[in-house]
């Protein structure tokens, strides 16, 4: 499949959030800024059917999000896929860079339902006893076609499901709505993220650090980007292999849309 055109050029300049010495407590700020953004907007609702039809069509009972921040909307994820009668699915959290606060707080609140690995975990070579449905969230676009494509080989090797979803749109407009909406959202939502750190009050209202970066970043992302198109075109370009592969699009009751690629053993299909 050929790449779409998405208006504006991939640019691959560097996010705060991949630097190893970037400082924790500045990263995790703005990781639990996304999760609340993510939250509020349900910007990943409209991919759980395809999800729940993932797990039927494999028979995984387990989720293992690949790059998971501050956790993001994965929560809810886990709310709603419970919520699907005949599904009972818990979730592993994992991450480069690990926001074990964030975790802990989404373990204690789900009973153990949604738990997670403290050390850092690999993307590119992910521990053979990870086993299941593969997903990243808002996490895609980290990483160069040649990255991306090892992430998909990975998953390959190992013959576990994967689903990769990034939302957000690609173009000027975008990166103008980023620039009037995010300064207004950190200083009136910020005192609501939880778990609740002082740490976070002080670096963005007394020095805005957290937002500066968050709103880098955000322009960065769109940069970024993948279309499906993207997605596809990098499948195509692995080995052959006995996967299916699928992409397309999805839209919020906001009208935001989500890009994703999703893939499993062909002998799963139906």
């Amino acid at each position: 499949m050929a790449a779409e055109n998405t208006g504006i050029k991939r640019v691959h300049l560097f996010e705060f959030e991949d630097l190893s010495w970037f400082p924790d407590i500045i990263r995790t700020g703005g990781t639990d800024y996304l999760r609340y953004f993510l939250i509020r907007t349900e910007l990943y609702r409209p991919v759980i059917p395809l999800l729940s039809e993932m797990l039927r069509k494999t028979g995984e009972s387990r989720v293992i999000d690949l790059c998971s921040g501050g956790g993001g909307y994965i929560e809810q994820v886990y709310r709603e896929l419970n919520a699907i009668p005949g599904n009972k699915i818990t979730i592993t959290l994992t991450d480069k860079f690990p926001n074990v606060e964030a975790y802990a707080f989404l373990e204690e609140k789900t009973q153990g339902g949604i738990d997670y690995i403290p050390a850092p975990v690999d993307v590119f070579n992910i521990p053979r006893e990870l086993k299941g449905f593969r997903v990243l969230f808002s996490a895609v676009h980290h990483f160069k076609p040649d990255e991306v494509k090892k992430i998909l080989q990975n998953a390959v090797d190992s013959g576990q499901p994967i689903g990769v979803f990034d939302g957000g749109e690609k173009g000027i407009a975008a990166i103008f709505g980023l620039l009037l909406i995010h300064p207004v959202a950190f200083l009136l939502c910020t005192p609501f993220f939880k778990p609740f750190k002082f740490s976070r009050l002080l670096f963005t209202y007394i020095l805005p650090l957290i937002p500066l970066y968050t709103i880098w970043d955000g322009i960065v992302s769109i940069l970024r980007m993948y279309r499906p198109g993207d997605l596809m075109q990098i499948a195509a370009s692995l080995p052959p292999n006995d996967f299916t592969w699928k992409s397309g699009k999805t839209k919020n009751r906001f009208g935001i849309r989500a890009s994703y690629l999703i893939a499993y053993p062909s002998k799963n299909e139906n």
